[in-house]
């Protein structure tokens, strides 16, 4: 439950969508201040560096050190939309109180940026938000990850003006649980529970359960074939599945969806691990009554994950994957390095490398550490790759500093 008044759901959320979105106070187009702003976002997120090693078959050599970038990396066309929205919204609006509900993407420096703009967020107490700093005629953004139902709901009724930078890939997630609660299906939905976009698309679905790996997919198949103890499942899933969930009779039609930014072979993996175990359980004729699949992986997720596995089949001595430390598509780019195991940093800007040859960086369970010695002596290959809401400026930083360390340590 949400603070600032705001009821759970009983109101038909595609038709509440629909009329949301034929309000005068609902934008979702921009305001036609696009040339200005995009002159704004070239000055302070593009990197003429960048461009150059693109132009170079996305190879840097300096000194010896071989910068690698991968073929795809950064900004996403959603992520520079929503930024751009949000860049056109204060322009727009220049004295309005302006709120956003979340982070608009997971990148800090752009975060830092939306504070500078005298953009606000929403304020969390005790692991909840408080709407009730938002008074009416605010301008309230969305950010690219979505907004739950419920918290549109109230910012409409609270009369403000709603500004969503939703990515379209985000709402074609929201479109399939929709079908999927038309046919009285539950959503298997591959994510992490709490992430801002899954909290949103759970919103839209009818009944739902979230797993976030094959192993948590595995257990669930398993009680699907075989049962189980229903209180140690719901106790296991009880930040996960919808109000009510009753894993007997709730798992007899799934459908398939998925988190934008979860690892596109694993939402596969599971999307065929549930296929195959509805054919075991009912009769493969019956597979249709029983499962719903479609393909709601993002394109700019899935192009970065495959540039990376391309990057880590090169001979490389270290790689560098950088992004929000809460950033999920980040952080899948970063499990392909290290599966393959080789040395590799997750950073979120250049300030991770620290002097002396020690760089802080975020281990795949979240912790932080700080490595010493993490960059070789002599001629190096240093892979290179950046999630979707990283500014090719920030990527420039950390090369810069790279080649910095290398020149210091070679004059030592």
């Amino acid at each position: 439950m949400i603070s600032g008044n705001l009821r759970e759901k009983t109101m038909d959320t595609k038709a509440f969508k629909r009329s949301l979105q034929h309000s005068e106070n609902y934008h979702r187009k921009g305001f036609g201040h696009q040339a200005e702003v995009a002159t704004q976002l070239q000055s302070e997120y593009q990197s003429n560096l960048i461009q150059e090693i693109r132009n170079n078959n996305y190879i840097l050599q300096r000194g010896n050190v071989t910068i690698q970038l991968a073929e795809a990396f950064g900004f996403c066309w959603g992520v520079e939309r929503a930024v751009a929205m949000a860049y056109e919204t204060r322009k727009h609006f220049p004295s309005e109180r302006i709120w956003m509900t979340n982070e608009i993407i997971h990148n800090p420096s752009v975060n830092q940026r939306m504070v500078e703009m005298e953009v606000g967020f929403i304020p969390v107490e005790g692991g909840k938000k408080d709407f009730s700093v938002v008074e009416p005629g605010d301008v309230v953004i969305l950010p690219a990850f979505g907004a739950s139902v419920q918290e549109m709901q109230l910012l409409n009724e609270k009369g403000c003006k709603i500004v969503d930078t939703t990515c379209p890939w985000v709402s074609k997630v929201w479109n399939t649980v929709e079908k999927h609660k038309k046919v009285d299906y539950t959503s298997i939905i591959h994510g992490k529970y709490k992430h801002e976009e899954t909290v949103a698309t759970s919103s839209f679905a009818g009944k739902y359960l979230i797993v976030l790996n094959m192993e948590q997919a595995e257990y669930v198949v398993n009680y699907i074939l075989n049962g189980g103890n229903r209180e140690e499942f719901l106790a296991k899933f009880s930040k996960a599945c919808s109000a009510g969930f009753d894993p007997d009779k709730d798992l007899e039609r799934v459908g398939i969806a998925n988190q934008t930014t979860m690892l596109k072979s694993e939402t596969e993996q599971i999307g065929k691990l549930f296929e195959r175990t509805m054919m075991k359980k009912y009769d493969p004729s019956e597979l249709n009554q029983h499962f719903q699949s479609f393909n709601t992986i993002c394109d700019a997720t899935q192009e970065r994950q495959d540039a990376m596995l391309g990057l880590v089949e090169q001979k490389l001595d270290l790689m560098i994957v950088i992004g929000g430390f809460n950033s999920s598509n980040t952080t899948q780019l970063q499990q392909i390095a290290v599966e393959r195991q080789i040395p590799s940093y997750h950073i979120d800007s250049e300030m991770r490398i620290l002097s002396g040859n020690r760089i802080e960086h975020r281990e795949l369970n979240g912790n932080l550490k700080i490595t010493e010695n993490w960059l070789p002596d002599g001629e190096i290959v240093v892979g290179i790759t950046s999630g979707a809401s990283t500014p090719d400026k920030v990527v420039e930083d950390v090369i810069d500093k790279i080649l910095q360390l290398k020149a210091t340590a070679v004059v030592v």
